[in-house]
């Protein structure tokens, strides 16, 4: 590979152009020297005679020095577009933008966001899935996706996380279930009835360890993986089943109801906020995304009066 650099094209076309190292350094305020140490050292690495030097009379461009003038115009004209497409991604709100979100999130909180975003940045396409924790950031460390919204759960130590909103756990039953018409139930109570439990991998284990961490034991009859399934099958009366993402509707898409309790104890909350690989540069999308979330949960904060839902300062 040839050692030279873009300075040195630059210093070779100008003096090229204007057939004078005397002109280039006056054009490009360097001294000559240095114009002259550059087509020297493109001459050496090459290995062509790019001038012809005439004594108090410039220079002209040899037949090989000019097909390799006008290689370097090329080259150097591609350089600046490079540099120019640089600066664009740097500041210009446009592209696509790639997020993946936690299921529970996604359903809740995402098509309004997105829709807002969209509003306001008609020049950026936005690419959203949504995956369990651990896919999730198994993605984010892939570079599949620039950024995702979760929780704080058993995340590795390259991956950057910015928190927003902090959630405890609630339980939520059927309209008719015999907690129906409490505001509050004990976690010690629910550990005896028939619990309906949100299955990801890593939600099974904080979930779990709301009881274990009082030497308790849920009945966990039934497991899904799907936030739609677990509401139907809780508002059908299979059921509690513990949210920390408060409900959007009380209704399951069957039409049948639901109602969210406050649990009186005070359980570990999940935090949830925006995940990206550590030490990586966001883009001006991804970073006017993270502001437009920001806004929407100090603006709209995801509660209800069963669930005390604290903000995270930034």
């Amino acid at each position: 590979m040839m050692n030279f650099t873009l300075k040195q094209l630059r210093y070779f076309t100008v003096a090229g152009e204007h057939r004078s190292v005397t002109k280039a350094a006056e054009l490009l305020y360097v001294s000559q020297p240095s114009i002259s140490s550059a087509i020297l050292h493109l001459e050496e690495v090459t290995g062509l005679q790019l001038f012809i030097r005439h004594h108090a009379q410039g220079l002209s461009l040899t037949p090989q020095g000019q097909q390799f003038y006008r290689r370097a115009r090329k080259l150097l004209r591609e350089a600046e577009e490079l540099s120019q497409f640089a600066s664009s991604l740097g500041s210009d709100i446009s592209g696509t933008l790639n997020i993946v979100g936690f299921p529970t999130f996604t359903s809740l909180m995402m098509p309004s966001l997105i829709k807002e975003f969209v509003e306001r940045y008609p020049d950026v396409y936005v690419d959203c899935q949504e995956m369990p924790q651990k896919e999730l950031i198994q993605n984010i460390l892939d570079c599949n996706y620039e950024i995702g919204v979760t929780y704080d759960m058993e995340l590795p130590t390259n991956i950057e996380f910015q928190p927003l909103v902090s959630l405890p756990p609630f339980a939520v039953v059927s309209h008719d279930h015999e907690l129906a018409q409490r505001e509050s139930v004990s976690i010690k109570e629910l550990a005896d009835m028939p619990m309906v439990m949100l299955d990801w991998p890593v939600s099974r284990q904080y979930f779990m360890s709301l009881f274990i961490s009082r030497d308790l034991r849920p009945e966990c009859r039934y497991r899904t993986q799907s936030l739609t399934m677990a509401r139907g099958m809780v508002a059908n009366g299979f059921g509690y089943s513990l949210f920390n993402m408060p409900l959007s509707s009380d209704m399951a898409l069957d039409g049948t109801r639901l109602k969210a309790i406050r649990i009186e104890e005070e359980l570990t909350p999940l935090t949830m906020g925006v995940v990206k690989l550590a030490q990586s540069r966001t883009t001006p999308a991804a970073d006017a995304f993270i502001e437009l979330l920001k806004d929407s949960v100090s603006d709209h904060p995801p509660q209800k009066a069963t669930a005390k839902t604290q903000k995270i300062s930034a």
